[in-house]
């Protein structure tokens, strides 16, 4: 089965985004494929690379680009989204005339054509947070 997963919460705000990871991670070891995820309203929040959460705790950023890398999923952050909140990959940093990004790897922006895509190829888009 194809998956298409939506991530609408931040990291540390909401169980929603561990949610979509464990789910993701899960569906991939079962040998399913995801087409998508799909990273909008605070959940853009995932893919910044700078937050430092403490050493106790997890890193879900990094669990997201290990989990990109391994598997070559493809994560995508709403630019929108993404633009009023700060998050910035160095192309629109430059157009918005920005001195730095701070996208993570295994992160990239576009729009919400990246969304209905993935509803459409998707069996299944999964929705997790608000």
């Amino acid at each position: 089965m194809k998956f298409g997963i939506v991530v609408n919460e931040g990291p540390y705000t909401h169980q929603a985004a561990d949610s979509a990871y464990q789910f993701t991670k899960a569906v991939l070891e079962k040998g399913h494929e995801v087409f998508r995820v799909f990273f909008y309203h605070d959940g853009v929040n995932n893919g910044t690379r700078l937050t430092v959460p403490p050493g106790d705790e997890r890193d879900i950023q990094k669990n997201w680009t290990a989990l990109a890398e391994e598997h070559k999923v493809d994560l995508v952050i709403c630019i929108a989204a993404a633009q009023r909140r700060g998050i910035l990959d160095a192309n629109e940093a430059k157009r918005q005339g920005k001195d730095a990004d701070n996208i993570a790897p295994g992160f990239r922006i576009s729009g919400l054509g990246q969304l209905i895509e993935a509803g459409i190829e998707a069996d299944r888009l999964v929705t997790f947070g608000d």
